[in-house]
């Protein structure tokens, strides 16, 4: 079986902009799974995005406020298919990144995070994937705005990073 997951973080509704844009909407509807990693700003964003999703994983971000702390964890550790996932919004600095990672989460598989706006796509010494999405609606530093597509099969992880105009 083959599993279409949508990688989104940062989405920062509505200080970044107003609404989610349309691209990311039929992404969600298009997916398997939906990950969120963090910095909602708003609770009709979480709303929308679990509504329309079939599976749906969050955690919150440093920019969300109590009523989104209450509904997400800060980390969250799931399956999919023979990959076990974490997420969390923030990692720290890039330096020494994965080898914190593999400190953080052993025995993950995929480690998803956010924070920095900018896309991410390494895997650490212990063989753990770290994907960050970007942000689909603020692309501060970074030529666009960006979600991520994952595939996963059995335990392959294949992921593409979708510019969102």
């Amino acid at each position: 079986m083959t599993t279409r997951m949508l990688l989104l973080a940062d989405t920062h509704v509505p200080k970044r902009a107003r609404r989610l844009p349309d691209l990311v909407l039929r992404a969600i509807d298009d997916a398997d799974v939906v990950a969120h990693a963090g910095d909602w700003v708003d609770l009709a964003t979480l709303d929308l995005i679990e509504a329309r999703s079939r599976e749906f994983h969050g955690v919150y971000g440093n920019n969300d406020g109590t009523e989104l702390r209450e509904r997400l964890p800060e980390i969250a550790e799931f399956e999919v298919e023979d990959v076990r996932v974490a997420m969390i919004h923030e990692t720290g600095q890039a330096a020494r990144r994965e080898q914190r990672m593999d400190e953080a989460f052993p025995g993950i598989d995929l480690l998803i995070f956010g924070h920095s706006h900018i896309p991410w796509d390494t895997v650490s010494p212990a063989g753990m994937r770290l994907l960050n999405p970007g942000s689909p609606t603020d692309r501060r530093r970074q030529p666009v705005c960006t979600m991520m597509t994952v595939t996963i099969d059995g335990a392959a992880i294949d992921a593409s990073l979708v510019p969102v105009a």
